[in-house]
């Protein structure tokens, strides 16, 4: 068993995967300068354990069920909590998400098939209040990210709500309007009023078009 220091770090994490909870767990009861304090399996869950247990670090999944998601729940965290620093957990195309979780106040992101391997670097370089980023981002990226935001002339996918981003992308995978809707909760006809924004905002005038657009976004 490992023995904590007196300074050892506290993470919270936040996934709606059991499984995925325990692994990241299990990673982190091995290093003697972390520990995780408290878990959740949904944004309002976590929202109660962080302030509850105060932790230093929260990893987050960026693909929350049941309501908000792990982006509206970065965001809220930075907002309430902040000398609390997030670290994103993400299966997503990092350039796009990378961006976003940025964005939203995460200062870090880490894609869940490089987990293993980075996780304990990534808590470690976020608890110290630097940024850290899997994958081919740079820091160039996080800079232009970070001084240009404010001004920056958003891409066409910057009008969607952080839940519309969601749906499109698990529309451009081929998932029906039912699979979305169990996926997130969610009712069909909440999935299907989603869906009619999406194109409005798009500017896509059949489902066809929809589907066509989502399917060559997300490749």
């Amino acid at each position: 068993m490992t023995e904590y220091g007196d300074d050892a770090t506290g993470i919270v994490i936040v996934d709606d995967h059991p499984i995925v909870c325990d692994g990241v767990e299990q990673l982190i009861s091995r290093e003697r300068d972390m520990k995780v304090v408290g878990k959740a399996h949904d944004a309002a869950g976590a929202i109660q354990v962080i302030d509850r247990v105060k932790p230093r670090v929260a990893v987050v999944d960026i693909s929350l069920s049941g309501g908000a998601s792990g982006l509206d729940l970065t965001k809220s965290i930075r907002s309430r909590f902040p000398d609390v620093h997030v670290l994103v957990l993400s299966m997503h195309d990092e350039a796009l998400y990378a961006e976003r979780a940025i964005r939203a106040g995460a200062r870090g992101y880490v894609m869940k098939n490089e987990m293993t391997s980075r996780i304990v670097d990534a808590i470690r370089q976020v608890r110290a209040g630097k940024m850290f980023l899997s994958g081919e981002l740079t820091s160039n990226m996080i800079e232009k990210v970070m001084v240009s935001a404010p001004v920056r002339r958003p891409l066409t996918t910057d009008v969607l709500t952080d839940r519309e981003l969601d749906i499109l992308e698990k529309i451009g995978e081929g998932y029906k309007t039912s699979d979305i809707a169990r996926q997130l909760n969610l009712s069909n006809k909440t999935i299907e009023s989603h869906r009619l924004r999406i194109r409005k905002k798009l500017d896509l005038r059949t489902a066809g078009d929809l589907i066509r657009y989502a399917v060559q976004w997300v490749r």
